[in-house]
């Protein structure tokens, strides 16, 4: 992965603000926000629907501009670029991981998993991106299932894969929305163990999600209510995945005992 200047944010915000115009009215979706976040750091943005945690997070991608305020994505101002630089900032600097997976049907796991490199400026030819995809595959914990179709995948799987999809273009972000919301408790805690594994890497996590067990997985919780922020604090009692799914074994074997 790419090594990232440690000296400045990879995220920074200043009073930024966004407002929608529904009809006639300006409905304000974040009001002054300012916030950043360091090369390394897993930050989990938790808040209710209609707090604002999305459209941040939109922005964040680069998906958005600010009505106001500052966006530098690693000390690029996002605010000032073309729809055309967007795009291109998106692809070199962003993973994105999403709730619903969104990956192809009718391709392969590796297939899938090449498709952000075909929209890279610079050229990369094919055999490389066969590496690229295999490695990353690898990376999650899935090399033996690169011809899989995502129906012969599991709902873990899918996201594993998805995941892969997200850095195989080397990106200096991992953004993930709702990662864990399709599924069930032990699979959730296997994708939160490959983020933890990530960041201890140095790649640099941002994850938003309405579930606090799952946010207690990263390492800084950002609250989010009627469009400010209203929290910022590092996670003090910070679980690890190794060690939960260890207890959900234990647990899983004594029922199994018992039954």
């Amino acid at each position: 992965m790419e090594n990232m200047d440690s000296a400045k944010p990879v995220i920074k915000l200043e009073n930024f603000v966004k407002n929608y115009i529904t009809g006639e009215v300006e409905v304000p979706a974040v009001r002054g926000v300012s916030l950043e976040i360091m090369p390394g750091e897993f930050v989990a943005i938790m808040g209710a629907s209609g707090s604002g945690k999305s459209t941040l997070m939109n922005t964040i991608g680069c998906l958005d501009r600010p009505t106001s305020g500052l966006y530098l994505l690693d000390g690029v101002d996002v605010g000032s670029l073309n729809r055309d630089e967007l795009a291109d900032l998106r692809n070199q600097k962003i993973g994105f991981v999403f709730q619903g997976f969104n990956l192809l049907s009718r391709t392969s796991a590796l297939e899938n998993i090449e498709l952000p490199m075909l929209y890279a400026r610079h050229r990369i030819s094919g055999r490389e991106q066969a590496k690229r995809a295999s490695d990353a595959l690898t990376l999650v914990g899935l090399g033996e299932r690169g011809d899989h179709h995502p129906n012969q995948l599991s709902g873990g799987q899918q996201q594993r894969v998805a995941i892969a999809r997200a850095l195989v273009n080397q990106p200096k972000l991992l953004l993930a929305d709702e990662p864990t919301g399709n599924l069930d408790t032990y699979t959730s805690i296997e994708i939160m163990g490959i983020f933890q594994k990530l960041n201890d890497e140095g790649i640099t996590i941002v994850m938003v999600t309405h579930e606090l067990d799952i946010a207690s997985y990263s390492k800084r919780t950002v609250v989010m209510r009627d469009g400010r922020l209203v929290g910022n604090q590092p996670v003090i009692n910070r679980l690890k995945a190794s060690t939960e799914l260890a207890k959900l074994h234990q647990e899983q074997q004594a029922i199994k005992l018992t039954a």
